[in-house]
């Protein structure tokens, strides 16, 4: 039951890193027993601000107050102790240890002689557990269980030790429907308790069932504080991405599915691609020489979509084909020999090897077409380099310099380059352009429309609305890893492609 008295509070925090600032005078209340939804897409600084009010970052500027009382954590365990606990979506518990003993890490109960009283914690830790729906031997190691019932276990561990606030970050991305459920019902529990609970998440249906408030963030700054239920989602969303809504409700957001590309058959299919709860029924197509743009707030299952067509996220159901021939699931070398190949979305961990030179990175994904007899020749090393370094104007002095020394536009070319080296049908593009400067946006952006004009069939993911709209034939929208609607041609708009995530009942 929600009361007036503000629990947790930080005012007007500010906090730099390297010159940026991740939070812009950020002021937060959290009142006894209520729900409050913290929201805002990627950089927002949602895990930010969690981790001022966590003692995991001090703020530059501002103040906490909990309880009413001002306070200053300096490490995450000065919050724990003062009863603020925190669930991350990646539960960090110990696997190896029992479950009673991770509930009860770090409070272990002791006997006379001070010792852990292992029977008594076993007994205590099933008690708990149960009053959970957590049916589970106590005794067991944490990593024996599901991701889902170690998410439970993560929560229990925070209630049950005397916390006045839970701060849940995507408690449900782990979770099967029925643990989903038993979720609610704790948070249920907890609230007629009186604890307070921010609860971080992207899954529009679960904020408006279980929140009271919601705090909109959005490049660091505090954009809205108030009831949930005084905000129509169309609104929600469109303070989330800094989007004016406009008379979207009378352009609607009906009479999806125009064909474009009409005469050709489609190179790729993708029909109702399900995996665990990140993607729950996918389908979409994409045309030779046609640019199929996946839109959707962050978690909607843009990039685990194009994960899944390129074999890197196992799939529980659902067909991928291309050219007529259907492409084992889970597996990227069927894929690749198939011709799809993938841009992702991280260059620096997922991409670019900084060591290597430039030639060195652009060939490594063609090396087996290159070699004969385990040998690869120079020459079509040579010959390949300096063709897609002049196609994609990427600039550096030779391609011998290390490509950690290029600026991350030419980083970008340069992992374009390695995988147009592999001659591929389908070109998977995740957040293409992001981090590389305006310049090198407008010239990616260029080289996608010569290579959709050349015949190349491109899936976009991008979190960028206007790079969508003007750079995609078709947009195929996504909601919690459902696919809800297709726009294309003139319905490609702004206002529609909002209407479309923020509508309900379109699953």
């Amino acid at each position: 039951m929600r009361t007036d008295a503000v629990v947790l509070e930080a005012f007007g925090a500010s906090l730099h890193f390297a010159g940026v600032k991740a939070l812009d005078f950020v002021t937060f209340s959290l009142h006894a027993g209520e729900v409050h939804a913290l929201v805002g897409e990627n950089g927002a600084g949602k895990s930010t601000l969690i981790k001022v009010l966590t003692g995991v970052y001090q703020p530059d500027e501002g103040a906490l107050t909990h309880r009413g009382k001002p306070v200053v954590f300096h490490r995450p365990v000065q919050a724990q102790q003062a009863g603020i606990s925190t669930i991350y979506q990646e539960v960090n518990l110990v696997p190896l240890m029992s479950v009673a003993a991770n509930v009860f890490l770090g409070r272990q109960p002791r006997n006379r002689l001070g010792l852990v009283d292992t029977n008594r914690m076993n007994a205590m830790a099933a008690e708990v557990l149960a009053e959970y729906g957590i049916e589970e031997d106590v005794r067991r190691p944490l990593g024996e269980l599901a991701v889902g019932a170690q998410q439970m276990v993560a929560l229990a561990r925070a209630v049950s030790a005397d916390a006045d606030v839970v701060i849940m970050d995507e408690p449900t991305s782990s979770l099967e429907p029925r643990e989903v459920e038993t979720l609610f019902g704790v948070i249920e529990t907890l609230h007629r308790k009186g604890i307070a609970i921010v609860y971080v998440s992207h899954r529009m249906d679960e904020l408006y069932r279980i929140c009271d408030r919601v705090t909109v963030l959005r490049d660091g700054r505090l954009v809205h504080t108030g009831p949930l239920a005084d905000l129509p989602r169309i609104e929600l969303v469109s303070m989330m991405l800094g989007r004016e809504v406009g008379d979207i409700r009378a352009h609607g957001a009906t009479g999806f599915g125009a064909e474009h590309h009409a005469s050709k058959e489609p190179l790729l299919r993708a029909e109702n691609l399900v995996s665990g709860r990140r993607l729950a029924g996918v389908s979409l197509d994409v045309r030779p020489g046609e640019v199929v743009g996946l839109a959707g707030l962050l978690g909607s299952g843009r990039t685990e979509t194009v994960r899944a067509i390129l074999g890197d996220l196992p799939l529980d159901g659902g067909t991928i084909t291309v050219a007529g021939t259907v492409v084992p699931s889970g597996s990227v070398p069927a894929a690749m020999r198939a011709g799809i190949s993938m841009l992702a979305e991280d260059r620096k961990s997922d991409g670019i090897i900084p060591n290597l030179s430039v030639r060195e990175n652009i060939v490594l994904a063609a090396l087996p077409r290159l070699s004969r007899f385990g040998l690869v020749s120079r020459a079509k090393q040579d010959r390949i380099v300096r063709t897609f370094m002049e196609r994609l104007r990427i600039k550096a002095s030779s391609p011998d310099q290390k490509v950690a020394e290029l600026s991350g536009g030419n980083q970008q070319k340069v992992l374009l380059a390695r995988w147009l080296c592999t001659q591929p049908k389908l070109l998977l593009l995740d957040e293409p352009t992001r981090g590389i400067d305006v310049g090198a946006k407008a010239e990616v952006q260029a080289l996608i429309d010569e290579l959709a004009a050349e015949g190349l069939a491109v899936l976009l993911v991008s979190s960028d609305m206007e790079e969508l709209i003007d750079g995609a034939d078709r947009l195929v929208v996504l909601r919690d890893g459902v696919a809800i609607g297709e726009l294309a041609g003139d319905q490609v708009t702004e206002d529609n492609v909002l209407a479309a995530i923020a509508a309900e009942g379109s699953r």
